[in-house]
Order: structure tokens, then C-alpha cells, then sequence
């Protein structure tokens, strides 16, 4: 494989955007029947090198070649046409479409002027068996997971015959088992040839699956390695430009009276007998696998799905949430997993989101006193060091880090006793994981109680000071975190 000639080059490569510089003189070399990592932290600039590719930007220097000859996408009909397919972290199909229509969407076979449906449900049904994925190709997307989503985009790109397929954050919302699937499936395409491009911020990932990686860092090109050749503390170093003595500072912290106790709390079909505490200055730890019901406990703690029977007690006092409002009133913030749906207005100012919240307090007679809303927007922006241009800038402009730091920012803006967080660091880069972390843990010192829910093992026992594990709706175990390992969380999770 080493001795190939590349499938597609990178060469010199640079863009702006206004007085934005997006990508430096980036250099990158794919071949045949290789996986190839591409890391760097948020804002980097991997999603502009990959829309240059791919034909969505066009750049301002450089060139791409492909197959030995020198190439100018104009869009990325034209990139698909030559072979390279994007598949992104949230799956782009047509939810009132099939599978079948939906793989062959815009090259329906078509005999005699009419769509040959006969036909194109057989080859669809070939090419989903072909990737050994049980599913009738008459199946709506929207019936879908998101594992199956990106079964069905993979199944797309073979039948465009992809010579470079680019995944972009493949695993974010996966259980273990559909990731273990899906590197399957991957392996499988490098031995048929294609070139893959992996984008993960779960370094663990690339050392199971990937060849070589190249690295960019505030969209200059650091450095290309074969993963035999590296390890952990040379990828952090390459992308941060620093050494990250410690990804999950925890400060030591004796806990205080208990401000939140959960007694018996159920929710019909989500969850059930649910209790526990969460003390002053503690932070908890929320294992699962996805499904488990712990996104829905998080919802009923914050009032968006009541409870419907048991008691929630703060400071001993049993109190009825029965909406955000109210929990908000109580001092309970809540970071939801998905930032862009449920999280941020993405099309409205740093400003205007981190002042969400507390429009009342921050409002007279009915007018919003916009140089309080601003003070208030630069002090959280400041705190947890987000990078912009003001915090006049759209939320929809920043990187997924810096999204993720204005959502934390809009909650401390209230002040909160009690925050619960669900998947604080999920798609963001390892220097803002340390960050967010540092964040937490300094919180945590100043007496807040935090409920941290976490799909990525290694947070859960850096961070937390006692664990609970969920599976099917129900708590099955509770360890402090000198017991907690992996090995029992996952035992807890899966009933193995």
C-alpha cells in the first residue's frame, strides 16, 4: 500500500473567508485501500478542506488531484460523479423516502422512460446485503436509527462505486455494538479498495481502525504518520500545539449537605424506580448505553417530561417541576445532548443565547436593556474562553467546541445550584474536552452539584465521585470512584 501511487492529492491548499484565513498551505495524500485519519481540535479545519474536496467551496490556491490529473469540482454533483462521497456526522437522507429510493436518489434505473422500481428495490436489497445489514429496502428513513441511517449512506456510496469516501464523526451517536459494526463494514470497503478518510475525536477509535493520520491545527497542515507510529500524547501534542499533562483535572472535593434526592421517580416507558442523590460540590456520573433512559431522567429533572410518579427534593423539601420555568426558578440548569436542536438558536447572536434564560432580569417595561445582555454574553464568552469574532457573531458560525462552551455560558449565566449535563463533551476536540473538564471541576469546587450524563467511559471515572449505571430504564448499579472500572460499568450496562 505504501509504494502506491495516491488516489487523490492535496497540494498547497488555502482559503478565506472574508478576513478569516480557514486553511494555510494544507497538504494531504490518500491512497487505495487505506484509512486515513484527519484530526484537529474544532475550528481546525477539517469540514473546509473536506467541502473543498467534495466540491461544496472551491479554494482560493492550491489544487486537488485526482487519479494522476489535476481536478476542479464546480459542485458536488461533480466530486460524486468522480467517485468521492461525504457521509456526515448527522445523516442526510430524505426521511419520507425509502432506503431504496433514497440510495439511488437522482440515478433511479429507469427502462422506457418510466423508473424501474423491480430493479432498483433487487440491487438496493444486494448492496444492503452485500454490507451484511438486515433491512427491507422498502423501509422509511425516517423508521431509521442513525446507525442504519449510515448503513443505508454507506450502501449509497457503493453504489456510486466511491473511490473516496470521507465519514465525518461516524460514531458520535452509536452504541459500542453499531460501532463495532460499522468499523466492520470499513474494513471491509479499505479491502475493496476505496480510499476512507475518518474524522473522530475519539482517539481511541483511530488506533483500532485507522493506517495513517494527518493532522491540521489552526488550518495549516502539522504533520502525516502511520498510526503504528505514534501514540496518544503525540496526537494531543500535534493538534493543541501543547502537552495535555492531565484530560481530566479533577479537583479533590469533600462533598456538602445533599441539595438534590430523587425518590422512586418513573416516567411510563422511559424509566422507573429511579433514585439517588446529588450532593454539594459532588459530581455524579451517568453510564448507559444509549437507550438506557438517561436523556429522559435528565428531561424530567428539567421539567420537560414531568414526572409522573415519584418525589424530587431539594434541600429536603419535595417540589413539583412541571416545566423548564419552574426548574430554572428552582436553580436546576440543564446542557442538552444535542446542542443545535435543542441547545442554541443557531441563526441568533452569542449574545442573544447566553441571554435566553434570563430575558426577564435582564428587561424593564417590556425593553431588553441590550448593554447588560452584551456585559452579561462577554463575561460568559470570557469564562469559558470562547473563540469569536464578538459576541455580536451568529452561534451558526462558530465550531462545534465554541457551541458547546455558549451553551455552557448561558446556563452559568443563572446561577444554577444544581447542573445536570448531558454529553458536555460529545464532538468536541480533546484541548476543549480539557477545558470543559477544568470547567466542571472548578464548578464543582465552588459548590455546584452536577449530574453528568457520559457515553465516553473515560469521562465518566475522570470526572465523577460516584457513578450510577442505567440499563432498560432502571439504575442497576452505584459505585464510588474508587470502585468504578469499565469492566463493572459495562457489566452494570449490559447485564453481562
Amino acid at each position: 500500500m505504501r509504494d502506491q501511487a495516491p488516489v487523490m492529492e492535496v497540494h498547497h491548499l488555502s482559503k478565506h473567508f472574508g478576513g478569516v484565513r480557514a486553511l494555510k498551505d494544507v497538504q494531504l495524500e490518500l491512497r487505495a485501500g487505506e484509512i486515513h485519519a484527519l484530526l484537529g481540535e474544532n475550528g481546525a479545519g477539517k469540514s473546509t478542506l473536506i467541502k473543498i474536496m467534495t466540491g461544496f467551496y472551491q479554494p482560493d490556491e492550491g489544487q486537488l488531484v485526482f487519479e494522476g490529473q489535476t481536478v476542479h469540482f464546480g459542485n458536488t454533483r461533480d466530486a460524486q460523479l468522480a467517485g468521492i462521497v461525504a457521509i456526515y456526522q448527522e445523516p442526510s437522507l430524505f426521511p419520507d423516502l425509502d432506503i431504496a429510493e433514497n440510495i439511488f436518489v437522482g440515478r433511479q434505473p429507469v427502462q422506457r422512460g418510466r423508473v424501474a422500481w423491480r430493479q432498483m428495490y433487487r440491487a438496493a436489497a444486494e448492496l444492503l446485503q452485500q454490507l451484511g445489514v438486515a433491512l427491507d429496502p422498502r423501509t422509511k428513513a425516517r423508521e431509521l436509527s442513525v446507525a442504519q441511517q449510515q448503513m443505508v449512506e454507506i450502501a449509497r456510496a457503493i453504489s456510486i462505486k466511491a473511490k473516496v469516501l470521507i465519514m465525518d464523526e461516524p460514531t458520535s451517536s452509536l452504541t459500542q455494538n453499531e460501532v463495532a459494526e460499522l468499523f466492520a463494514i470499513v474494513r471491509q470497503l479499505r479491502t475493496t479498495g476505496t480510499a476512507i478518510v475518518f474524522i473522530s475525536h475519539r482517539l481511541e477509535e483511530l488506533f483500532a481502525l485507522v493506517d495513517r493520520v494527518t493532522v491540521l491545527r489552526d488550518g495549516a497542515y502539522v504533520a502525516t504518520q502511520e498510526m503504528e507510529h505514534v501514540t496518544t500524547s503525540d496526537l494531543i501534542q500535534m493538534m493543541v500545539g501543547r502537552t495535555l499533562n492531565e484530560l481530566f483535572p479533577k479537583q479533590a472535593v469533600v462533598p456538602g449537605p445533599v441539595v438534590l434526592q430523587v425518590e422512586q421517580l418513573g416516567v411510563p416507558g422511559s424509566f422507573a424506580d429511579i433514585s439517588f442523590t446529588l450532593r454539594q460540590g459532588e459530581i455524579v456520573g451517568m453510564a448507559g448505553l444509549i437507550g438506557a433512559g438517561r436523556t429522559a431522567v435528565a428531561r424530567t429533572l428539567f421539567g420537560i417530561d414531568p414526572a409522573v410518579s415519584g418525589t424530587i427534593k431539594l434541600d429536603g423539601h419535595a417540589v413539583s417541576i412541571t416545566s423548564p420555568q419552574v426548574a430554572m426558578a428552582l436553580g436546576i440548569g440543564y446542557v442538552p445532548e444535542d446542542r443545535k436542536q435543542q441547545g442554541l438558536v443557531l441563526a441568533m447572536s452569542i449574545a442573544n443565547n447566553i441571554s435566553l434564560p434570563v430575558l426577564s432580569q435582564l428587561s424593564s417595561g417590556g425593553w431588553l436593556n441590550t448593554r447588560r445582555e452584551q456585559q452579561l454574553a462577554a463575561t460568559g464568552a470570557q469564562q469559558l474562553e470562547v473563540k469569536m469574532a464578538g459576541v455580536r457573531q451568529q452561534v451558526g458560525q462558530l465550531s462545534g467546541g465554541n457551541q458547546q462552551k455558549v451553551v455552557l455560558a448561558k446556563w452559568l449565566g443563572t446561577n444554577p445550584r444544581v447542573l445536570v449535563l448531558d454529553e458536555p463533551t460529545r464532538g468536541i476536540d480533546v484541548g476543549t474536552k480539557a477545558a470543559v473538564h477544568r470547567l466542571m471541576s472548578s464548578l464543582a469546587a465552588q459548590g455546584m452539584a452536577i449530574l453528568m450524563i457520559s457515553s465516553e467511559l473515560p469521562e465518566v471515572l475522570g470526572m465523577s465521585d460516584r457513578v450510577l449505571v442505567m440499563r432498560e430504564g432502571r439504575i442497576t448499579a452505584e459505585f464510588t470512584r474508587v470502585e468504578a472500572t469499565q469492566a463493572k460499568i459495562m457489566a452494570a450496562a449490559t447485564a453481562a
